[in-house]
């Protein structure tokens, strides 16, 4: 990938994060996970059984945290699943009590 082409998606790939964080709607101090969504991505953590309940729950963590997974063509695939994954990792580890015990 040619220089110029690279620095454009990261940049378009920082706009959309920025983009999600201004507009998430998050209160100030209030958690971005819910015990629901801490638990379930320790199991997925911790390589238990896939289930339906599971993906669902990481899908609601990286649409909160600015991935949309229903656009057809996505230019910035995958930079902006990955900005939304280091997101919720971030998240992951500040607010669930079992990143800290694992």
């Amino acid at each position: 990938m040619s220089k110029p082409l690279r620095l454009q998606s990261t940049i378009a790939a920082l706009a959309i994060l920025l983009a999600g964080c201004a507009t998430g709607g998050a209160q100030p101090g209030a958690p971005n996970l819910s015990a629901t969504q801490c638990r379930d991505l320790t199991a997925l953590r911790n390589h238990a059984p896939l289930t339906r309940e599971r993906n669902l729950s990481e899908l609601a963590a990286l649409e909160r945290a600015g991935y949309d997974p229903s656009k057809f063509f996505d230019p910035y695939y995958p930079d902006d699943l990955h900005a939304a994954q280091r997101q919720v990792d971030r998240w992951y580890q500040a607010e669930c009590p079992e990143a800290r015990t694992n």
